[in-house]
């Protein structure tokens, strides 16, 4: 070692370990940090609910119809999460795009943020050729008689950067309240999507268990498309005001059928035998194609299966696909059923 440095690191050693009492607890004890944030057991997030974590069967749990051999059957571990209990909104879209509009122009234009953040209202055109979407067009994002519907028009960024406004609006609340930030909120994995969309159920064909889609009383426990031409048999013709049907076993709604929704991995067809077995999920800047779950209003009961596996280019907005977001859970019983 060079002399010229041997004094300075010894000064620097002796001011840290024992010059004028730094780094000592009462008596001399080692008791941590002083002045952390308060953390308490984590709670509940606002609209969410628990998934404890668990290990299931993920992948196909009938025929693979198309024989894709996309969805081989493999078992993983989750670690526990919480999830929106319901798909996102069009007014809970709105009350994000209301905050962030003024800051949002004023740093990137508003061109900018009408392009890429604003719903595509014009999905519901575009996306069936000889078919009259105007009225969808015109009224759902913006009629309140289509607020607590499943937000659609929304690509797979815009869907993310409501995760990073949503995260940092919690938690400026929390820093004014003195209480430690949450962890950050986000798109859910595939894998977690598949978990929770079984709630608690192994190698289930649907959230409701299976294989049938009526239940005893003969109503449909889904919004979908249950045969050629009908749309309607289940109640609603397009989508359906999010929670319009039974929960599963975690209490989420709608986690098949109604909209289809964005996951966070890319989509790769060997991802099941390639991803880790812990966790797993595939994130690939390079890869467009993005992780699609769930089925929806315009889907046939195959799309609603949980080990159905489909994607959507990221910068593609449809009218028949939203999303909700998760967070993880930390502290107090991260690695064992959440209470």
């Amino acid at each position: 070692m060079n002399k010229l440095l041997v004094l300075p690191l010894l000064a620097l050693s002796a001011l840290f370990l024992g010059g004028c009492g730094f780094g000592k607890g009462p008596q001399g004890d080692l008791v941590g940090a002083e002045d952390r944030p308060e953390f308490n057991p984590q709670e509940v997030p606002f609209g969410m609910v628990p998934c404890p974590g668990g290990t299931f069967h993920m992948g196909q749990t009938d025929q693979d119809i198309s024989a894709s051999m996309v969805n081989m059957n493999k078992q993983v571990t989750i670690a526990g999460f919480y999830m929106d209990e319901t798909e996102i909104t069009n007014n809970e879209y709105r009350q994000f795009m209301n905050a962030i509009r003024q800051d949002s122009i004023d740093v990137l234009g508003e061109e900018y943020v009408m392009t890429e953040l604003y719903p595509d209202t014009t999905v519901w055109v575009r996306d069936f050729t000889y078919h009259m979407g105007d009225p969808l067009m015109e009224y759902y994002y913006t009629h309140p008689a289509f607020d607590d519907y499943p937000v659609v028009g929304v690509d797979w960024f815009a869907a993310k950067y409501f995760c990073n406004w949503r995260t940092k609006n919690k938690n400026g609340a929390n820093e004014e309240a003195g209480i430690a930030p949450t962890p950050n909120f986000r798109l859910p994995s595939e894998a977690e999507w598949e978990y929770a969309a079984r709630g608690g159920r192994n190698l289930a064909t649907y959230p409701w268990g299976g294989p049938y889609l009526r239940n005893s009383k003969g109503c449909m426990l889904a919004n979908f498309k249950p045969g050629r031409g009908d749309y309607a048999s289940d109640g609603y013709a397009y989508t359906a005001p999010v929670g319009s049907f039974f929960p599963n076993d975690f209490g989420l709604y709608d986690m098949s059928g109604n909209v289809a929704e964005w996951c966070d991995d890319a989509y790769m067809e060997a991802s099941v035998p390639v991803v880790w077995d812990m966790n797993p999920t595939n994130p690939d800047d390079n890869e467009p194609r993005k992780v699609v779950r769930g089925g929806s209003w315009k889907d046939i009961s195959y799309f609603l299966e949980t080990g159905s596996r489909n994607f959507e280019y990221q910068d593609s907005a449809r009218s028949y696909i939203g999303f909700r977001t998760a967070m993880i859970q930390i502290g107090e019983g991260t690695n064992t059923a959440l209470n």
